[in-house]
């Protein structure tokens, strides 16, 4: 989870501000500062709001003094959406915070509420990047740092696996992840992944594209009869082809040299490169050029243009195949 650098990165700070959209970040963001908080005083007072819940006069309520001095955690959610005069009395609080109360802000970022959060910033607020994981490297990082963080070790080629078997959600690849290292020991490999998750991995688009790009035309129409059975999105199978057959035809194109220098050539982590040479042998120029023109044809298909998806996509990884062959 990265954290902008402010004068303090302490969660007991007066105020955490969590921005963006991601579920899962938002809500260890909150985790943190309560365990932190809990653990210098163990009763500590939580009060969790919607903005719903926060009406003017309410915060002056819950932070006003208490004779007992008790430490308080008050969160509020989605404090994009808080009314403006609520928002007034945010503001004014910043400028005063008390003393044993910790205030913490979960933010959407954008330019809603953007008011409120300049004036979080500008009031020296601990912040938390919570960003939406959309991109499949940044879900390959989140896993990559979800071992990290527990101490454990894992392949390259595992995290990849689970990402591509798990999918795009945070928490269920968090949970898949502290599953394993709960049942595994030692260092955590592709084979693992595989046997914990084989249902998972087989339905995955990943492994239609991983089959059809090494020419294997029964395993890979297989793989795709389950996949869709399974739920997956035929416009993620084809994206997985385009993305196989692409990096075939910019591994066959670059100069030669050692992995970590393709990679960094060609924007592909290491391990890749290793699996995609492998995967290689066969094809040919022409049979790249063939292959792209039969995916591009599947993903109009499977996008409205044509009257049977599932059968678009069999064509594509029959073509991928057979051009992965044309060589050998």
């Amino acid at each position: 989870m990265a954290t902008r650098k402010n004068s303090t990165d302490d969660p007991l700070a007066p105020l955490t501000l969590a921005v963006g959209q991601e579920d899962l970040l938002l809500d260890r963001a909150v985790q943190q500062v309560v365990a932190a908080a809990r653990a210098a005083d163990a009763d500590t007072d939580v009060r969790d709001l919607a903005s719903d819940q926060l009406q003017p006069g309410t915060l002056a309520e819950l932070t006003s003094p208490s004779l007992f001095a008790e430490r308080k955690v008050v969160i509020v959610r989605n404090a994009q959406d808080l009314a403006a005069d609520t928002v007034k009395d945010v503001k004014a609080y910043l400028g005063a915070p008390v003393e044993e109360i910790t205030l913490v802000l979960l933010h959407a970022g954008g330019a809603k509420g953007k008011g409120l959060l300049d004036a979080a910033r500008k009031a020296g607020a601990r912040e938390v990047a919570c960003p939406k994981t959309t991109k499949p490297a940044e879900r390959l990082s989140f896993v990559r740092s979800e071992f990290r963080t527990h101490g454990r070790s894992a392949t390259p080629e595992a995290c990849q696996a689970l990402v591509d078997s798990i999918g795009s959600d945070l928490r269920e690849l968090a949970s898949a992840v502290s599953q394993l290292i709960a049942d595994v020991e030692g260092t955590i490999d592709e084979a693992v992944v595989g046997r914990y998750y084989t249902g998972r991995a087989e339905a995955s688009s990943f492994t239609v594209a991983d089959r059809a790009v090494e020419g294997r035309a029964a395993e890979a129409l297989e793989a795709l009869r389950w996949s869709l059975s399974t739920g997956v999105a035929p416009v993620l199978i084809t994206s997985a082809l385009a993305q196989g057959v692409r990096a075939i035809g910019k591994l066959s194109s670059a100069r030669g040299g050692r992995p970590a220098d393709l990679a960094r050539e060609l924007g592909m982590p290491p391990w890749k490169i290793d699996r995609v040479r492998q995967q290689m042998r066969g094809w040919t120029p022409d049979g790249v050029a063939s292959a792209l023109r039969a995916v591009a044809a599947a993903d109009a298909g499977v996008k409205g243009g044509g009257d049977d998806p599932e059968y678009a996509l069999e064509k594509a990884v029959v073509a991928v195949a057979r051009a992965a062959r044309a060589g050998r």
